[in-house]
Parts: structure tokens; sequence; C-alpha cells
């Protein structure tokens, strides 16, 4: 007997087991370096090396020869995969030399190092657990960060001494705060040098923030887990920077902005990118390692927010600043102080610098992300057909990875100096499904949108019943040209919905305009579209769309934006499920909540507008919350609040509570029964 589509797409963890992904390009583009699982139902990562002159791929690191207990993590490294969304396990991270000849990586806890052309890997003994380690350029010291200090040893000598030390339990020397890895994509906490001698290290002290209890009601005899979550609002954790250098120097790095974005180190520049609390002000700055002295740099400011933009700053060889703002509408690429893409290409993020070539992302139409060059004289498109593209470049040696509707999984290849490509095989498995798929616009406000029919749907033969499946927050898009965005939409409608994604005003890739859209209000707008949107398909398919049997579902701002629909429109909405939903933006995080909705002491009335508390008593349609009792991130007092406040209305609603399960749903029984659940829960609704 088959597997069914919800097991396998939760035991293939949506079919990401097996794709090749974390690539390194050694400096004269001969070797690329990789992380990949044996098989499309293989949990556990391996490192991987490709001669891209000789074509021969080579397992370099198998965790099961090295005999780590994968289920064995220290509490910081769980966090680090929950804040990364790392569903896999095995050699989830690595970091290498500047020449590529040795990398190192944790196990469970363990610190190993691996001779990449011999493939001999060796355990390194440490006083404890080891978290993020990064090899110096030089390859001569391994860095990593063991119970909150920072550590550095001798690969020559084994000699192991901590540069850092925490004075008190709340302080962490070299490891991202919650802020920087949940909301600013910032997984790190140090930098070392280009010549290896020192490193720019982040010290973080939590004890500003508020305490709160992690509790596992199925299990009474453990104690709750307590987290500092700066809720919107509350207090941050204290940032600081040092220069620590391997002879037992310290240089501080002072700063005065609420938080630090970003930082890189290179041979032009040690530089820090900083954040004011209000988001509205980055300040990049270059700073003098001996002295800690900063020099400001530029300073960009905005009446909205500043976004942070992966891969900047950078530097060609000459010097230039690689650096992406807001200029005349649009995301744009400026090197040194010229704008040199136009405001209609929305900039995604830089992916890499190779001397005088910048290779980036970007986008014109936003259901697609293209890869562009900018080699000093002018832009040059990297990707040609239609579709999601994302990759690397080093030493003139490219590596592309390829997705689209037309074709299934991720198409990864290396683009060779003399333009011959040599594929990365992918060991994902197949989704079985066939997709019925059709992307284009709707609405007054030409929102991108995908309608998903059943494959065995006939046009004309009755109008199916409805089922809206957005996330629609801002910064994060479900439709785009891939077939992976679908999957789950696909089988959905399998069972017997015609179902409708559609991104609204917020998402990216329609510039600044668009997504300041949602400033001030997190609701009206992300409502209001998915109406618009509603209706502009009803228009295009009128006798396909039942709309007296209307259904939304979504998980974390999707789930808000489903309770939301449901309380707030029950004349067009007939049913809703909310995963894991935010219900009162003052439980969710700073830097994210503040962004859009600023201080909630300040504008109480901005939040008001946006929580879902005061429509309680306005529920009339079937509505099923689902949360994650171990959820750290969207905690379940959002949803355990929601159901007090329809019970103290008197209104009826289901709650299924996930017992162990934090905001990813890697467990495979509960990921497959929560789609049958969901399913089943949808069509007795809609009778």
């Amino acid at each position: 007997m088959s597997e069914s589509f919800p097991r396998l797409s939760a035991r293939t963890r949506r079919f990401t087991l097996g794709v090749p992904r974390g690539f390194t390009i050694s400096p004269d583009g001969g070797r690329v370096v990789f992380l990949r699982t044996k098989s499309g139902t293989d949990p556990v990562t391996c490192l991987w090396e490709l001669d891209a002159e000789t074509h021969v791929e080579r397992l370099v690191v198998d965790p099961r020869t090295l005999h780590a207990d994968e289920e064995d993590l220290p509490p910081e490294e769980r966090a680090r995969r929950e804040r990364s969304r790392e569903a896999a396990g095995g050699v989830v991270a690595y970091a290498t030399d500047i020449a590529l000849t040795r990398a190192c990586f944790a196990l469970s806890g363990g610190l190993h190092v691996v001779e990449l052309a011999s493939g001999q890997a060796r355990t390194l003994h440490t006083p404890g657990r080891v978290v993020d380690p990064r090899l110096s350029p030089d390859g001569r010291h391994v860095a990593y960060v063991s119970g909150g200090a920072l550590r550095v040893q001798s690969l020559d000598t084994g000699d192991d001494r901590a540069l850092a030390s925490p004075e008190s339990e709340t302080v962490t020397y070299g490891l991202a705060e919650f802020i920087a890895a949940e909301e600013m994509d910032r997984m790190r906490g140090y930098w070392w040098s280009p010549a290896g001698d020192a490193l720019l290290v982040e010290r973080a002290d939590e004890a500003p923030v508020r305490v709160w209890h992690i509790a596992d009601p199925a299990n009474p005899d453990r104690t709750p887990v307590a987290q500092r979550y700066p809720a919107a609002g509350t207090p941050n954790a204290r940032t600081e920077l040092f220069v620590l250098g391997l002879d037992g120097s310290r240089v501080a790095v002072p700063y005065e902005e609420e938080y630090l974005a970003t930082a890189a180190w290179d041979s032009h520049a040690l530089s820090i990118v900083t954040l004011t609390r209000d988001q509205r002000t980055m300040r990049l700055s270059t700073v003098d390692p001996a002295t800690g002295a900063s020099t400001l740099v530029r300073e960009d400011t905005d009446p909205a927010w500043i976004d942070i933009v992966g891969g900047v700053p950078a530097h060609l060889d000459d010097g230039s600043l690689v650096w992406v703002a807001n200029s005349e509408g649009g995301h744009r690429l400026f090197v040194g102080e010229r704008a040199v893409t136009p405001p209609t290409l929305q900039v995604r993020a830089v992916l890499d610098v190779d001397h005088d070539s910048v290779l980036f992302s970007a986008s014109g139409d936003p259901t697609e992300i293209h890869l562009w060059t900018w080699d000093g004289h002018s832009l040059l498109p990297v990707s040609t057909r239609s579709g999601v593209f994302s990759g690397r470049m080093a030493g003139g040696v490219g590596v592309l990875s390829e997705q689209s509707l037309d074709d299934e999984g991720v198409s990864t290849t290396v683009v060779r100096r003399d333009g011959m490509a040599v594929p990365i095989p992918s060991f994902a498995e197949r989704p079985g499904l066939d997709l019925r798929v059709s992307l284009g616009r709707s609405g007054s406000r030409e929102l991108a949108t995908a309608v998903v029919l059943p494959t065995w749907y006939e046009q004309g033969s009755g109008r199916l019943p409805v089922l809206m499946d957005p996330y629609g927050g801002p910064h994060a898009q479900r439709v785009l040209n891939r077939r992976g965005a679908f999957l789950e939409s696909q089988w959905f409608a399998e069972q017997g919905f015609a179902v409708i994604v559609a991104d609204g005003r917020g998402t990216p890739g329609r510039g600044t305009e668009w997504e300041r859209a949602v400033l001030g209000d997190l609701a009206t707008p992300a409502l209001d579209d998915q109406i618009d949107a509603l209706h502009g398909v009803a228009e295009q398919y009128p006798d396909a769309l039942d709309l007296t049997r209307v259904a939304i579902r979504g998980w974390s701002f999707g789930g808000f934006l489903a309770a939301l629909a449901v309380l707030r429109r029950p004349d067009v909405f007939h049913a809703a499920v909310a995963g894991a939903p935010v219900t009162d933006w003052r439980l969710y995080d700073t830097c994210y909540t503040e962004r859009y909705l600023g201080d909630p002491e300040q504008q109480p009335d901005v939040y008001e507008k946006s929580s879902l508390f005061a429509d309680a008593a306005k529920l009339e349609r079937p509505l099923l919350l689902i949360h994650g009792l171990a959820d750290d991130n969207v905690v379940a007092a959002h949803t355990l609040r929601l159901s007090s406040a329809l019970l103290a209305a008197g209104r009826q609603h289901s709650v299924l509570p996930l017992s162990g399960v934090t905001h990813m749903t890697p467990q495979e029984v509960v990921a497959e029964n929560l789609m049958l659940l969901q399913v089943d829960f949808l069509k007795k609704s809609l009778g």
C-alpha cells in the first residue's frame, strides 16, 4: 500500500530531505562543499564535496560513523535550530577555513574537524558541550561557544581557552540573542578577523528581559522551562561588542542603537550595522579593532522602517562598498554611492561578492526570484527561465538552485568558468501529486494569486467549496513560481476544495509603498486583501467557486488571519482553522511587532485594532484553534486567552492542544494527522 501524501510529507520534512544545500565554493572554483541527506526520508545530514573538474562527488562526513547521539543536543543548539526552522539532524551547519581545506561542525554537543582532502575527521576534546564552531580563516584555530563562554582551541597544540566567560547566568558571549535569530536572520554572535588573530564577539545579557514559563501540562511532574521572552513594549537583551584578541586583549566597541543587525570583517574593514528600537534609522559604521572607535559610513532613515537585507555590507576588491537601500520606491543595489539597479527591480539579497562581481537575487514579477550579477559595468541576468532561484559564486564558478511550477523539486547545478553545467543530484522523494495550479493577478489591487483546483475537477461540473490558504503577513510570501509552494494546497484541493492562495499588501517583491501599507494595522489590509482576492477569483471562475461555502486556514500569522476572518467577516468566511495564531500582538516579540505597530504604551489603540479579543463575542462560525504547548515563538497563551474570551462570550469553538510540539511540527504522526483532522473539520463545518 502506497504511503499517503500527509505521511510522506511529514516523513520527508515537506520534501526537503535529500535536497543539496549549504554550499561553499573553493577560492579557485574547483571544489564545492555542501550538505545533503542520503535519501529523501533520511533525516541525518551528511557533508559532501564535488570536484567541479572531474564531476566526481564524494561523501566527506557521515555522522553515523562518528557515533554521535543526534537527540542529545545542548539547549542552545535546540534553540538555534528552532529559530532557523531546521527540521533535519546530523551535520546541519558547518564552517570552513578560507582555502576550503578544513571544515568544523558540532554533533550532539561534540566538536569535530575534518580534513576535506582525505575525509579524515577527528573529535576534539572540549571542557563542555559545543555550539556554533567556526574555523579561523587560516584554519589554525577553531572558536566555539560552550556554557555561554567564547572559547578558542589551537588545532596544532590542542590548547583550549576561554577568551570571554559569562559573568552571570543571564550572559552569553558569541551567541545571537533571541530577537537577532528569530527576527533579523542573524544566527551568529561572533566573527573572525581576516588574519585569524582576533574575533568580534557579541556579549548578550538577558537580565532585563521578562521571564516566561513554558510548561508541559501533559507531564505535570516536569518543571516548566523558564524563558526570557522580549514581548512588545518590554526590555530587550542588552547587547555589547568586544574585539577579543588571541593574545588576551579585550577592546570594547560601543554603539548606542538598540539592535545589532549584523557585522562583517574582511580585508577592507570591520563593519557593524546597527538599528534603532523604532527601526527607522540604520547606521553602517567601520570600527578600528585596536581602539574600538567607530566611523559612520552611511545612515539610512525611513518614516516607516528600514529593512535588514542579507549579504551586506560587503566590498569589491577595490574597496567599493556593496549595499542595499530603499530609493525611489524600490529596494536597490548600491555600489559605492551609486544605485546600479532600477527601482522596478526589487533586490532581495546579496548572495556573494567575487572580486569585482556581485551576485544578488531580485524580483521584477513578485512571484519569481531571479539571479543577477553586477560586473562593475552592467547588470547581467543569470537565470532566464521562469521560477525561483538561489545561488553562490566564487572563483568565477557559480552554484545555481532552481525551482519552478514546471519541474518537480529543486534542481542544482555547478556552472564552471567554461560554461559547462555540472549537476548536483537531489535525492528528495517525489510527492506523487499532479499539480493544477494557475498563477495570476486578482482583485482590484491586482494581488498575486494562485488558484489550485482538483486534478479530477471538470469545468462546468458544479461549484466547489472554497479554501483560502494564506500566510498573509508582511515580509513573507506564499505565491511563488515553484511546485513546493503548493503541494499541501493541492492535497487539500484533491479533497474537494477550490484552494486560493493570495499575497496581499505587506508582502515583498512589489516595492516599499506596497510593503508599508500595513504600517499601524496588521489586521485590516491583510483581511481586506484576502476578500479582494476571493471575489476576484470568483469573477475569473464563475462556475467553479461556491461562495456560500468558504473556509480559511493558516499557521502563525496565517492562523491570526484565519481567526480574524471568521470573527470580523462571517458574511464571507464560514469556517476557519487557526494554527499557532497570534491573537494579541502585545504577546509577540519586540522587533517584529514594533516594526509595524510601534510601542504599545504609546499606541494602545493600534494594538487594539489588530487584536482578536475585542471580536470574541462576534464569533458565529466554526473555529478550530491548534497550538503546540511547547511553542516558544508564538506561545500557547495566545490561543488559551482567545479561547477564554470566546468562552466568556458564550461562543462555541474547538481547541486542539499539541503536547510537546513547538512552532514547527516535525513529528511525523502529528504532522500527518493535523492535515487529516483539518480536512475533516472543514468538510463537516461547510456541510
